[in-house]
């Protein structure tokens, strides 16, 4: 599912009523929050929640978001989580690749570990090759903002680029970008994700339904992608050559033909589901 979902929209886990409305929308994904958007006093009715829900048919993945392992509340989380056949789980403030593959192995579930420490960044790569369960390594991009103590947002650049290399070369998808906080600016949203996804990320996390179309648009290969990648397919005309040129005078080899195949299977994807553009 990493790698070909656009949107995963975070859902309140003390507020199961909006579980099924965030299934019937249009995000690709849905990830239960039992972490930031919970209150110390609801913890334990969210993991209830949270537990209940791995129990039910839905029609899109249900991942789920724990609290940090480090907390009563993580620990908690992984007891209880443990085994039951979950989509997937979202472990928030990881840095030890150690602790990350004991966590992979008792939840026997795919993990998306995120990275929230300058320790974190520096472990990427290893973070990444933890455990075969490991499923991507992102960025909490609040959090590491804080501990590099730094204000500016470019900052990051670094460091998400660091990400998407440590997923690429553990051999795991192009991973999801963080939040964008400012709910209200879609504008901002679009072309935050648009520079996301020409740097190598795919899909990113939403934190409001409105956010959902803005991303699932711009991580939808467009119509001239799609012909553009269909075209350079049929030009291969059972060429065995390592490189040659196009019709068009473009120079393909066999990276450019992954990429054009990439983009077919997703539009493909998008299609079935009646959401390309």
């Amino acid at each position: 599912m990493i790698g070909k979902a656009r949107s995963w929209l975070y859902v309140p886990a003390h507020r199961p009523e909006l579980l099924d409305k965030a299934m019937a929308g249009p995000a690709d994904a849905v990830v239960y929050d039992l972490e930031d958007a919970i209150g110390a006093q609801d913890k334990d009715i969210a993991r209830a929640n949270a537990v209940a829900a791995t129990a039910r048919p839905w029609p899109k993945p249900l991942w789920v978001r724990i609290n940090s392992p480090q907390s009563p509340w993580g620990e908690r989380d992984i007891e209880e989580l443990a085994g039951r056949g979950i989509a997937g789980v979202r472990v928030p403030k990881c840095a030890d690749p150690d602790a990350v593959a004991r966590i992979a192995e008792r939840l026997a579930a795919p993990v998306h570990v995120l990275v929230e420490s300058a320790l974190g960044v520096e472990n990427a790569f290893l973070l990444a090759a933890s455990h075969p369960l490991v499923a991507s390594v992102s960025l909490g991009e609040a959090d590491l903002l804080a501990d590099l103590r730094v204000r500016d947002q470019a900052a990051l650049e670094w460091a998400r680029q660091r990400t998407v290399n440590a997923n690429r070369a553990a051999g795991l998808p192009s991973p999801p970008h963080a939040v964008w906080t400012d709910v209200a600016d879609l504008h901002g949203l679009t072309i935050d994700s648009q520079t996301a996804r020409d740097r190598g990320f795919f899909g990113r996390s939403v934190v409001h339904p409105k956010q959902i179309e803005p991303v699932n648009a711009v991580f939808t290969p467009s119509h001239t992608e799609v012909d553009v990648a269909r075209r350079l397919l049929k030009s291969l005309n059972g060429k065995d050559s390592a490189a040659w040129l196009d019709d068009d005078g473009r120079f393909v080899d066999p990276a450019v033909v992954a990429r054009s195949r990439w983009v077919l299977d997703l539009a493909e994807q998008f299609e079935t589901e009646g959401t390309t553009p």
